[in-house]
């Protein structure tokens, strides 16, 4: 009997191991990731930029919103949120609790397609088909039917009121200490919201540093920042592939990015021109997928210093 069971029923025991660690564990093992970029002008000081993405909020997610409104005491010199904020129509007065210590500093946000609609029960497996297909999102995929219709305009009043700036489809400047700052955004490119003729034309010459901003790394959007001679890039989306390979890495990004760029610091060519791509992990999950393996939920401290370093 032992000879004849044991081994599917280590392997039962490995797998069961593996979905209370993918489910209960991992997910809330929240990580602040820090990265040094060298992308500011000659001598000019150092900027500390947090990343965070991809929150997912669901009601009652009480240490993630803990951790979020404990990465305030970074003192940061400007926030950067890249979208996906919700999981749940009724998660917008957490989100704005969870991030009401960090929206005392300076901000700006760009919105993902989980912002406008609720999410949908879907097998995760459709993933990997539509990746071999070369579907992505709307891109290629059918509209979405009957979709849930999140209160997102309550969320861009939030962070609106707070002084973050609204970067769908347009640019906008912050003066930290006198340096000036412009943020070149987009709405998101995974539900075709994206307009980059209506930001197109490259850094504006009255501003010390220029950087873009998206939720979804699509190859489109990251060719023309880059064409256009943006320094750095900020997006989220991927979840770093959310369900990985130990010593492999992801499998997927729900998006035409690569793999090897599914998050983390890379670059990025197009047009002649070299731009650093962050790509955040982000630090939630979809409500009905709410798993994550070998790819912890984070937030990113970017140091930005000067290009000589």
């Amino acid at each position: 009997m032992r000879a004849r069971y044991g081994v599917p029923l280590g392997i039962t025991a490995v797998g069961t191991a593996g979905l209370i660690y993918a489910a209960g564990i991992e997910p809330r093992a929240f990580r602040l990731r820090r990265v040094t970029v060298p992308v500011l002008p000659s001598g000019m000081r150092p900027l500390r930029v947090l990343q965070v993405s991809d929150i997912h909020m669901v009601g009652g997610q009480r240490k993630k919103q803990s951790w979020l409104r404990s990465l305030a005491g970074l003192r940061p010199d400007l926030v950067i949120n890249t979208g996906d904020n919700l999981s749940d129509p009724e998660g917008v007065p957490e989100v704005l609790d969870a991030l009401g210590p960090l929206m005392e500093f300076p901000g700006a946000y760009v919105f993902g397609s989980n912002d406008y609609y609720g999410p949908r029960p879907r097998n995760p497996a459709r993933y990997l088909l539509e990746k071999v297909q070369g579907r992505h999102g709307l891109n290629g995929n059918p509209p979405v039917v009957g979709a849930v219709h999140n209160p997102w305009e309550d969320l861009r009043d939030g962070f609106d009121a707070a002084g973050w700036q609204n970067l769908t489809n347009t640019r906008g400047t912050l003066k930290i200490e006198g340096v000036s700052v412009e943020l070149t955004g987009l709405d998101d490119p995974h539900i075709k919201r994206d307009r980059y003729a209506e930001v197109a034309g490259g850094p504006s010459s009255a501003a010390d540093f220029s950087m873009g901003v998206v939720h979804a790394p699509y190859l489109r959007v990251l060719d023309s920042y880059t064409a256009d001679g943006y320094p750095l890039v900020l997006a989220g989306h991927t979840h770093g592939g959310q369900l990985c390979i130990p010593f492999y890495g992801a499998l997927v990004t729900n998006c035409d990015l690569d793999t090897d760029r599914v998050k983390g610091l890379s670059t990025h060519t197009s047009g002649g021109h070299t731009s650093y791509l962050h790509v955040s992990a982000g630090c939630g999950a979809n409500r009905y997928t709410p798993f994550r393996f070998a790819c912890p939920p984070e937030a990113t401290l970017l140091t930005l210093v000067g290009r000589e370093s």
